[in-house]
């Protein structure tokens, strides 16, 4: 439950995990041998289909696995997570064709600053509603 993933039942089928579901039994694995030091972890959109309290864990267990030494690049949308990132690198500044180039890179501070950005945009506006909150 640590992870976010107390709603599944012991013997489930991996068959049947969504793709974040998937990195999140990944996740806890790790968790469970305290590996990290030197260790590099890739997520791809593991927020997808989340509670936000679950959103929680989640950034608790990255946290953890941070602390053990690791590091972390997560490819995400969710504001919640992004802005708590070390350093983001913004991708866009559309989606498709129209994306796949660096528009902004930096601390989330940072990037708020870039007029191009669209995740500037709406991260302002996230943080604004948590009262400046990145953590």
């Amino acid at each position: 439950d640590d992870v976010g993933l107390g709603y599944l039942r012991l013997g489930q089928s991996a068959t049947t995990l969504s793709g974040g579901e998937a990195q999140r039994v990944k996740l806890a694995a790790h968790l469970s041998k305290r590996a990290g030091a030197r260790s590099l972890y890739i997520f791809d959109e593991p927020t997808t289909g989340l509670h936000f309290d679950d959103i929680n864990k989640l950034l608790a267990a990255f946290r953890a696995l941070i602390g053990a030494g690791g590091s972390l690049l997560v490819i995400e949308h969710n504001l919640d997570v992004i802005k708590t990132a070390d350093y983001i690198i913004d991708l866009g500044p559309e989606g498709g064709d129209a994306g796949g180039y660096v528009v902004a890179t930096g601390t989330p501070e940072e990037i708020m600053r870039v007029k191009e950005s669209h995740t500037a945009k709406y991260l302002r506006e996230h943080l604004t509603r948590s009262n400046g909150h990145r953590v």
